[in-house]
């Protein structure tokens, strides 16, 4: 299984590790990140979660072979205060979120997120979850579909997608990824169908809505926050506008100055922020990343600093 790590060198430079730094990588994956971080942190330690047992499996052997100070953690990264907690840590020098869905499980066609592939509804990126793609589709009201395609998936075909959907699977249910991407197709104007792939948006709100991927994205990212050591840093890779501006709008509003003192010699202690912008604007990929790696087109890199 060959995953290709987004913004891999960015990111580990980014992140300033120490050979003794204790870092969190919230979203383990295929270890892309992870094996890279262990090789700088020769005296730390490394602490991954993920929520998929065979990411976990497949990452524990290639961790495993360049050395032994880590753990991984199978949970989703919404419980990362209390995991760590239970493992004796309460600060660390180094956070990543990889927002994006693994290329593995992209291809792994049984795993159901794409609208290329013909596989069972499903979309969980836990599979231990009982709720999965197949119950939003057969069970979400007209008004609740057109909701989550819009919110989710900014379409703005959300109601004539919704209603065909409701339509169809008034006949029998909607089972599979290629069935599902054939009822968008067709509930979609010819012209948009000739663009990108009609099914992008909607699959994209599905998955997001299936794990409740922003609620649990904006929590875990403030908590993130509160587990960095002085000069700790926090580095955010995301893959759509959505997230971009969950982090975006939470990185400003903790290093942002208040206006009444902005201009003062001296700001007083109680209006100075604890973080900082270690870049203004977002990293994205270089135009060799992106010749090599298609799906890191849409990725952006956010990095902040806690400086007390």
């Amino acid at each position: 299984m060959k995953h290709k790590s987004v913004l891999l060198e960015e990111t580990i430079e980014t992140l300033n590790l120490q050979e003794d730094s204790i870092v969190v990588d919230c979203t383990l994956g295929y270890g892309g990140h992870s094996s890279e971080i262990l090789k700088r942190i020769k005296r730390g330690y490394l602490f991954a979660f993920d929520q998929d047992q065979e990411a976990i499996d497949a990452s524990s052997v290639r961790l495993s072979e360049i050395g032994n100070n880590f753990t991984i953690i199978k949970s989703n990264f919404v419980y990362l205060k209390e995991k760590l907690k239970r493992e004796g840590v309460e600060q660390v020098d180094a956070i990543l979120f990889d927002l994006g869905v693994s290329s593995p499980q992209l291809d792994e066609k049984e795993r159901g997120f794409s609208y290329h592939q013909d596989a069972k509804l499903d979309m969980r990126m836990d599979r231990d979850q009982p709720f999965s793609a197949y119950e939003l589709v057969n069970t979400y009201s007209e008004g609740q579909l057109v909701d989550i395609f819009y919110r989710f998936g900014e379409e703005k075909f959300s109601r004539s997608i919704a209603r065909a959907i409701v339509k169809k699977r008034a006949t029998h249910p909607i089972e599979t990824t290629l069935e599902l991407a054939e009822v968008i197709k067709n509930a979609v104007p010819e012209r948009v169908r000739r663009e990108k792939h009609p099914a992008r948006k909607v699959f994209q709100a599905i998955r997001i809505e299936v794990n409740h991927e922003l609620d649990i994205l904006e929590k875990s990212i403030k908590d993130a926050l509160t587990l960095l050591k002085p000069h700790g840093r926090l580095a955010v890779i995301t893959f759509h506008s959505l997230e971009d501006r969950i982090v975006k709008n939470i990185f400003k509003e903790v290093t942002t100055v208040d206006d009444m003192v902005k201009g003062l010699p001296d700001i007083p202690i109680e209006y100075q922020k604890n973080y900082r912008l270690v870049n203004a604007k977002a990293i994205v990929p270089g135009k060799e990343e992106l010749a090599e790696n298609n799906r890191a087109r849409s990725s952006k890199l956010r990095v902040i600093e806690r400086i007390r």
